[in-house]
């Protein structure tokens, strides 16, 4: 752990952490729509590949997003929270067009991480209160 990252509240370094975790998950994704392009029969190349682009795209933001928050950027907060706005919205419809149990996942994901950002504590590491 760093000094800076040892600085930070709790609030601050676990929505760090966690927006780590949603990259992960993002990279895996990534990895999986590559596998699915590479060995699925009939696939429309255009598609698969802007997925496999904004999954990417997406992980990287997120990765940039916790970096800018582990360095305590003000401008941080509020692309943490539209991430999570994305996040929560995906979740809705996954909920309405399954797996339910995803979509709850992403939603309960998403406001926990929200609520991290917003947290008092989180807001005056970066400055903004």
């Amino acid at each position: 752990m760093t000094g800076a990252e040892s600085d930070n509240p709790g609030t601050l370094t676990w929505t760090i952490r966690l927006l780590y975790v949603q990259a992960a998950g993002l990279a895996v994704l990534t990895a999986y729509l590559i596998v699915r392009l590479l060995t699925t029969d009939g696939v429309h190349l255009g598609v698969a590949i802007s997925l496999i682009v904004l999954a990417a795209l997406g992980s990287a933001a997120i990765v940039a997003v916790a970096r800018a928050l582990g360095r305590r950027t003000q401008g941080a907060r509020g692309p943490a929270i539209v991430v999570q706005l994305f996040v929560i919205a995906s979740g809705g419809f996954l909920v309405q067009t399954g797996p339910a149990w995803a979509g709850w996942l992403l939603i309960v994901w998403g406001v926990l991480i929200g609520a991290l950002v917003i947290m008092p504590a989180t807001t005056r590491a970066l400055g903004v209160d």
